[in-house]
């Protein structure tokens, strides 16, 4: 039975960790309901409070819930419908970097900063429409995305997007009509994964992150992996006199990077695309940004040869190697899914492409330089790289 000074000192307790919650955060101004002990609080990361709650204060926010012994959740809250929930910790998980060999220009290799190993469950691949769809995916709980967990009643929709029913050139024909050599190179395709070794079932391939709650293609056109390749362009802010502009908080120098407003989903994102058979990455890396940031296609040859020359300054200069592995995708099925080679390519001097004059193109509907900044809203998770990449350059995030 619980005493009376028992029962003194536990509310004393209660008490005494809401004032230190009501103190932690409404230093901030940032305003805290707190509905009793065990109670879940959940700050969203974006929208109307995640402009006020800068990525700075997450940290004293989970001091304080720490110290009243409440649990943290982060809320992403997307363009389209579907609201996809994590925890605090980072997305993904990658393999230990490996050079990229080309002659095209050096990249620096240095296993930089890469996601933990022990990283949650997809969220953006489970999200409850499938993108361009009316197709809602079947529920997987968190504790049931993994393959190794039962889950008797799984019965997802098979969906595969008219356009790739077309049987496009980029595009796998139907199981069943071929026979694709799985974790292996097929001929042009590259059908190996930088997950590893994946798993099949009645001859599809089986997502290696686990359950999707959708099976087939979707807008995707391979079985299995489809790879592409991300090129984080970036340049220091800067002010008439050329000299590099810090942030007012964080006193750190600000870091700029070309985005593109994506046609499909209208979600701001790093240019980027998928590699063609047979393709380095490399030169991957080259064609889509000029395709999709300069609209090298549209413009006409004597502006072309001055876009390739600039072009080939920005990509014979150092890079990084930023990430490498599978992309937690809105268009990720059970069968089929995205993987990525990030790589930062930066006009340290802002004499090479900074001079170009941005032009959207492709699958591009905008194109502007973007302040490098956790408040700004991209696609999939490609904050996650750029956040990467600013602690590598020791910029503002």
């Amino acid at each position: 039975m619980e005493t009376c000074a028992t029962a003194v000192n536990h509310t004393s307790r209660q008490t005494s960790r809401r004032r230190a919650l009501y103190f932690l955060v409404t230093r901030r101004r940032v305003a805290a309901v707190v509905i009793g002990l065990g109670t879940r609080v959940t700050f969203p990361s974006r929208g109307m409070v995640h402009k006020v709650l800068r990525r700075d204060w997450i940290g004293r926010i989970r001091l304080a819930l720490t110290l009243c012994g409440l649990p943290f959740t982060g809320c992403t809250y997307g363009v389209r419908s579907a609201i996809s929930c994590s925890s605090s910790h980072p997305p993904g998980t990658s393999r230990a970097i490996r050079p990229i060999s080309t002659s095209r220009f050096n990249l620096d290799t240095t296993s930089i900063w890469t996601m933990p190993s022990s990283a949650g469950p997809h969220t953006n691949a489970r999200c409850a429409l499938y993108p361009g769809s009316q197709i809602s995916r079947f529920p997987v709980p968190d504790d049931k995305v993994d393959w190794s967990q039962d889950l008797p009643r799984y019965n997802p929709v098979s969906y595969t997007d008219p356009s790739v029913n077309k049987k496009p050139a980029w595009a796998d024909p139907d199981i069943g009509s071929f026979s694709p050599k799985f974790n292996s190179v097929d001929g042009a395709v590259d059908r190996t994964s930088f997950e590893g070794s994946y798993k099949t079932a009645n001859g599809k391939p089986l997502n290696p992150r686990g359950r999707t709650g959708v099976t087939g293609r979707g807008l995707l056109g391979r079985w299995g992996p489809n790879h592409a390749a991300d090129p984080i362009v970036t340049r220091w802010k800067v002010d008439v006199k050329k000299s590099k502009i810090s942030h007012p908080v964080s006193k750190r120098p600000i870091l700029q990077f070309v985005s593109i407003k994506r046609k499909d989903c209208g979600e701001w994102a790093i240019p980027g695309g998928m590699v063609d058979p047979g393709e380095q990455v490399s030169l991957t890396l080259q064609r889509e940004f000029s395709e999709e940031a300069l609209n090298s296609l549209a413009v006409p040859a004597s502006e072309a040869d001055r876009i390739s020359e600039r072009i080939s300054k920005l990509f014979k200069s150092p890079g990084f190697q930023v990430y490498k592995g599978y992309v937690d995708d809105p268009r990720n099925t059970d069968n089929a899914w995205m993987e990525t080679v990030a790589v930062n390519l930066h006009d340290e001097s802002g004499n090479s492409v900074s001079e170009l004059s941005l032009q959207a193109g492709d699958d591009a509907g905008q194109v502007q330089w973007v302040d490098v900044d956790s408040s700004f809203p991209l696609y999939a998770n490609h904050a996650h790289f750029l956040e990467l990449v600013a602690k590598e350059r020791r910029a503002h995030w």
